[in-house]
């Protein structure tokens, strides 16, 4: 796989949960920051103070290869409680994709709820690209290893996501 074919991963959970309350916490866009080993703290932008399409926020994130970066991500896809996308830019031009335009994204990230059984299936993904990110600067070092170096990024969000996706049920699952 290279960085050009929009490198993906998908995870999926059952949440013995509300639909409801489990589309609650994947709108709460601080939430993540709780799980995840690179998303430091999230706010919304505008004034919107909440999830609804065309919604902006802004993520800071640290990996210990990149040190600390800020993105802008916009909402893209907001169908209650079915689907909450957005797509990540990066405003500060610190990997050098350009001018941040939501329709050419560093990532896009989606949850997809479904109801199943006894609560719903929760599904969590990301597509890397088209713009640059860290990826790419990784890349840049080694372009003989890219399919490599991609492997593990993939390995390293699934993991990441999966922890998330437990996160978000053992919450989910609390007696309110």
């Amino acid at each position: 796989m290279r960085y050009v074919d929009g490198p993906a991963v998908e995870c999926d959970l059952h949440l013995a949960a509300d639909p409801a309350r489990v589309w609650e916490l994947v709108t709460d866009i601080e939430l993540p920051a709780r799980f995840s080993p690179e998303l430091r703290r999230v706010r919304w932008l505008d004034g919107s103070g909440g999830p609804a399409l065309g919604a902006r926020f802004e993520g800071y994130n640290h990996h210990p290869l990149l040190g600390e970066w800020r993105t802008v991500s916009h909402v893209v896809l907001y169908d209650e409680p079915r689907v909450f996308g957005w797509v990540v830019t990066d405003p500060d031009d610190r990997f050098g994709g350009g001018p941040p335009d939501p329709g050419h994204p560093g990532a896009s990230w989606q949850y997809r709820l479904v109801a199943e059984d006894d609560g719903c299936r929760l599904s969590h993904s990301v597509r890397i690209g088209p713009s640059r990110t860290g990826l790419s600067l990784i890349i840049d070092q080694a372009p003989e290893n890219e399919e490599e170096i991609i492997e593990r990024r993939l390995g390293a969000l699934r993991e990441a996501m999966a922890g998330t996706l437990r996160g978000i049920r053992d919450l989910a699952e609390q007696p309110r």
